[in-house]
């Protein structure tokens, strides 16, 4: 079977999955989805999926076959209505599982690693406050009466170009930390691999490293230049040429004066601002974690600094950048997300149905 029917098996699988119980993904569990329909559940969920940047209309007349006994679009809304967003999350994450147990990917950026790239994007949508919360709403900018917008936060394998995790937010309550926080604790590769997460100077946090370590794998981001206030500009680290050390931070919550910190390490105070989900703030609680600073030199004689925990034997700072520069793949997922596949083209004012 061709690599497309494979996949379009393996979606229908995932359809067919939802749909046999789909009572757990209804808002009136034994009314909905229980009559024969012309846009009966799996239908509904596929033309969900599947359809492209036009209207409505022309969208289901294509999904149909030019069907003259096609539901209308009226009816399309009313059953969109009966399904919670749940049912789609759930043909993402099945569909995903049957997909990673294929014959894996020819060639990975690092044998025995999956690599996922973290990353964001803001998709708008016209809506009003009748559908909106004005948490969506953005005033400023091109229109007079604002526009909506919410933010996509998402996991991709740059092995295999596929999206791994998703958890969409309001824009003005935009969190890229908590939202990678989730994500990272929920995810699940095979046990036969570890994963190294890669992100850019937004995800470098002592709560994001932490999570990642207690999940027992790998996290590799970018962060500000030791020149810089960054998380590494107060560490005892070269100011000058490329490095690569090895530091230990041991962090607290409270400015207590019986809390010891072992010789040799930084202490670091994490603010009641600051999100730590391993240390309650004012205790007096510890909590030590390692990694290495690496700061690299680019073609153009700049600097880029670098976090990670990843081994330096197996991990040397040339493969560390070559590794970094895979996580491009994921911006330019965005733009094919968006304007190839239409992600950009919404088919409600509210934002629960996008």
């Amino acid at each position: 079977m061709s690599l497309h029917k494979t996949i379009q098996s393996l979606f229908q699988s995932a359809v067919q999955n939802v749909v046999s119980h789909i009572l757990d993904f209804t808002l009136r569990p034994g009314n909905d989805f229980t009559r024969n329909r012309k846009f009966p559940a799996d239908k509904l969920i596929s033309f969900l999926v599947t359809q492209g940047a036009a209207s409505t209309r022309v969208e289901m007349l294509d999904f149909f076959g030019l069907d003259a006994a096609m539901p209308t679009s009226s009816a399309f809304r009313q059953q969109r209505a009966k399904l919670k967003p749940e049912a789609l999350e759930d043909v993402f994450l099945s569909f995903n599982s049957s997909f990673f147990q294929l014959a894996p990917p020819q060639n990975h950026i690092a044998d025995g690693y999956r690599c996922i790239a973290a990353g964001g994007s803001t998709v708008s949508f016209f809506s009003s406050r009748r559908f909106a919360a004005d948490d969506y709403l953005v005033s400023e900018g091109h229109s007079s009466k604002g526009f909506y917008s919410l933010h996509i936060n998402a996991f991709y394998d740059l092995d295999r170009n596929m999206y791994t995790g998703a958890l969409l937010q309001p824009v003005h309550k935009k969190d890229e930390f908590r939202a990678f926080c989730s994500m990272a604790d929920a995810s699940r590769g095979p046990p036969s691999m570890k994963d190294i997460y890669i992100g850019d100077r937004g995800y470098c946090s002592y709560n994001n490293m932490a999570h990642i370590i207690e999940n027992g794998q790998f996290f590799l981001f970018r962060t500000k230049d030791v020149l810089s206030k960054g998380l590494v500009g107060n560490f005892n680290l070269p100011k000058e040429g490329a490095f690569d050390k090895t530091v230990t931070v041991t962090l607290v919550r409270s400015h207590s004066r019986k809390i010891q910190i072992p010789d040799g390490n930084y202490r670091r105070f994490v603010g009641q601002a600051a999100s730590f989900d391993y240390l309650e703030y004012g205790s007096d609680g510890t909590y030590t974690l390692s990694f290495r600073v690496v700061r690299l030199q680019l073609s153009d004689g700049s600097f880029e600094c670098l976090v990670t925990n990843l081994p330096e034997e197996e991990f040397p700072p040339e493969r560390l950048k070559t590794l970094y520069n895979a996580r491009w793949a994921i911006e330019t997922s965005f733009r094919d997300l968006k304007h190839t596949i239409g992600t950009a083209n919404s088919y409600s004012k509210s934002p629960e149905y996008i």
